[in-house]
């Protein structure tokens, strides 16, 4: 059997591809149409103007629901593993779906609303997705740690604890820097006053948006190690 027809592997390796497809498609199109400088621009900045903003949003809500779908099946392997080993707190797992779901919820309202358009909910999206991922994958981290023998191995859990570690560092940069930039412009002159905190925030956006990526690499091991059913009960002659 091919590796990407065990269990549910090839949809952590969808997400995956998808994801970065999405930020590096529009980053290309947005380049190539010199809508944004080449120098790290915002990744929202990448998809303001359209045809790629179109293209952007699109890609966006696709990997938006990849993610409802990895993350749901993660929670239901976890919840199997916390039934037959009570190593998992059930709390824990449930915060961390919640978590999750708020992230892809975070990625919908960044995709319907452009940065040009409707800033104020862009934004809110956007924070609601960076801050909820993060605490997304330091509560995987730790589940994978209370999990330890099962799924997991050692390597896997401390490259997640890597991730999680990195993510962690350069949301807060993403955010502070961000408040001090003043300027909308999509093109910006490096002599600006406010340019080094754009430069600042936008390296640790990107930093932060790849660490996601990376994080559900590290789900293609466990995710052969299950599937999912749906059941379904006719009620009509009850």
């Amino acid at each position: 059997m091919f590796w990407f027809k065990q269990g549910l592997c090839l949809l952590p390796v969808f997400l995956v591809i998808w994801a970065s497809s999405t930020f590096i498609v529009s980053y290309l199109i947005a380049l190539l149409r010199r809508d944004v400088d080449i120098v790290f621009p915002y990744i929202s900045d990448t998809g303001a103007q359209p045809p790629e903003s179109c293209i952007f949003g699109l890609m966006t809500f696709v990997s938006a629901c990849a993610g409802i779908a990895t993350i749901y099946s993660r929670y239901k392997y976890v919840e199997k593993l916390s039934e037959e080993t009570r190593v998992v707190n059930v709390c824990l797992n449930k915060s961390a779906l919640c978590a999750g779901l708020t992230s892809c919820l975070g990625m919908c309202v960044v995709a319907t609303f452009q940065e040009t358009t409707v800033t104020v909910a862009h934004d809110i999206g956007a924070l609601l997705f960076f801050l909820s991922g993060v605490s997304y994958i330091i509560l995987q981290t730790v589940i994978s740690y209370q999990v330890y023998p099962f799924g997991s191995s050692m390597t896997v859990i401390r490259v997640r604890l890597f991730i999680s570690t990195i993510a962690t560092l350069a949301f807060f940069p993403t955010v502070i820097c961000a408040f001090f930039v003043k300027q909308t412009e999509l093109h910006r002159d490096p002599d600006d006053k406010d340019y080094p905190y754009q430069l600042a925030s936008a390296v640790c956006e990107w930093t932060v948006a790849f660490s996601f990526i990376c994080f559900f690499l590290t789900y293609i091991d466990d995710f052969k190690l299950f599937t999912l059913q749906v059941q379904t009960e006719y009620m009509g002659f009850s």
